[in-house]
């Protein structure tokens, strides 16, 4: 096992972790010492988290370094995986085995077990938050003990288990819902109006298996991007006119001067889904973490409105914002899902490296959008009073009671967690 006592960093280099002691355990049972010994700990992914989320002042655990673990079940139709793992290796293995993921972030570089954690979700009107496919948690308890919340023998405590802001244990394993392989092709517009977009909300949205629309909200325009799945949408697209944009030409990256090669095949060409749901390729660093980022979720009706509201932002986003991406996220009834109960859509925003400058303009944005019901994204910036985030979700009653019986000395808290329950 590995333990330092140096600083870490999130992805983006605006969060130092405060952490007295840094492991990176390399069995489960190291694992369990570690938190049995611990004062407080936290447990932390990928660092793609842009604000204070898996920080704390006393342990912090990486669990990239248990045992690997894939382990398909054909007649199940579930694989078990180590929290550990990113997507592009979770994704590789499934697709040697003739299975798939039916949704997935945008970042294959992310780790499962970070990223449902805290919310986090792929695109598509038919399509969950990447929480929703799990099916059975495995973590370690304060004690070093094991525990196993499982979809189908815990029902009651299930829905709180799985987007659990890392409150209630280190998780070392997840069971995920998988189906047979499937290709995707991928067409990407320019050039759209955001009238449009706005106004044939439902077909731009439905015109394919996932789909995203970028913008910078003050031009008017904006480029959507479809992912359409070959077995369900074919491989053509909606036309050479379809919504007044055009089919691009050759490949795109939707932050300008970002090299295009990073992204994902487009101009139509089928491929297998893990490499066409990403927006960009495993095997490069899509950026180099020079951004900020946050997110809003407003319930689907709203999206006009929320359209309206950004676009009179435009000018005020202009010098701190690369871009903006909109997709739509299916209800589903995780406690703390950001989709939870209702269809949603989410509203990203990546910002330049400043959060001097970035917050004011963030502050507006949520200013505006908060009366549309948003809520934030678990691991990303937000301005919002943690008792207002929390005021948002129905089930929060539920999840705290969940972390006192699993966690009840807050051991896996940290003052960020503290805050949001209370």
């Amino acid at each position: 096992m590995l333990t330092t006592g140096s600083p870490a960093h999130n992805w983006a280099g605006n969060i130092t972790f405060a952490a007295e002691r840094l492991h990176r355990p390399g069995s489960v049972d190291e694992l369990r010492r570690v938190v049995a010994a611990a004062r407080r700990v936290r447990v932390l992914g990928t660092g793609h988290s842009f604000n204070r989320i898996a920080d704390t002042d006393g342990d912090l655990v990486r669990v990239d370094g248990l045992p690997r673990r894939v382990e398909v079940d054909p007649d199940a139709r579930t694989v078990t995986v180590s929290a550990g793992l990113r997507y592009a290796e979770v994704a590789a293995a499934l697709q040697e085995a003739g299975f798939a993921l039916a949704n997935m972030a945008s970042l294959p570089h992310i780790s499962v077990a970070g990223s449902v954690a805290t919310g986090t979700h792929g695109s598509g009107d038919g399509q969950r938050g990447l929480a929703a496919s799990v099916a059975a948690v495995e973590l370690v308890g304060p004690e070093g003990d094991l525990v196993r919340i499982d979809r189908s023998a815990d029902p009651g405590r299930f829905p709180g288990a799985v987007v659990n802001l890392g409150a209630l244990g280190a998780v070392t394993a997840l069971t995920l819902d998988i189906e047979p392989s499937f290709d995707v092709a991928q067409w990407v517009y320019n050039d759209v109006p955001l009238d449009a977009v706005a106004d044939g909300f439902d077909e731009v949205t439905g015109a394919a298996y996932s789909v995203s629309t970028f913008t910078d909200w003050a031009g008017g325009r904006g480029t959507v991007w479809l992912k359409r799945r070959v077995d369900q949408d074919g491989t053509g697209h909606p036309g050479d006119a379809w919504l007044g944009g055009t089919p691009a030409r050759g490949q795109w990256h939707p932050i300008a001067g970002m090299p295009a090669d990073y992204c994902t095949r487009q101009e139509g060409v089928p491929g297998p889904w893990l490499e066409r749901l990403p927006h960009f390729r495993a095997e490069f660093t899509p950026s180099r973490g020079e951004e900020l980022q946050s997110e809003l979720f407003v319930p689907r009706a709203a999206a006009p409105a929320a359209f309206a509201e950004l676009r009179a932002l435009g000018g005020l986003l202009a010098p701190v914002l690369q871009v903006s991406e909109v997709r739509t996220i299916a209800a589903d009834d995780m406690w703390l899902s950001p989709a939870q109960g209702r269809d949603s859509v989410g509203l990203h925003f990546t910002w330049v490296l400043d959060p001097a400058a970035v917050t004011p303009v963030l502050a507006a944005v949520e200013e505006r959008l908060w009366p549309l019901g948003a809520r934030p994204h678990w691991g990303k910036l937000t301005t919002a009073r943690p008792e207002d985030i929390a005021a948002r979700y129905p089930h929060m009653d539920d999840f705290r009671a969940l972390a006192r019986s699993l966690d009840p000395q807050g051991r896996f808290r940290n003052e960020h967690v503290d805050a949001l329950l209370g």
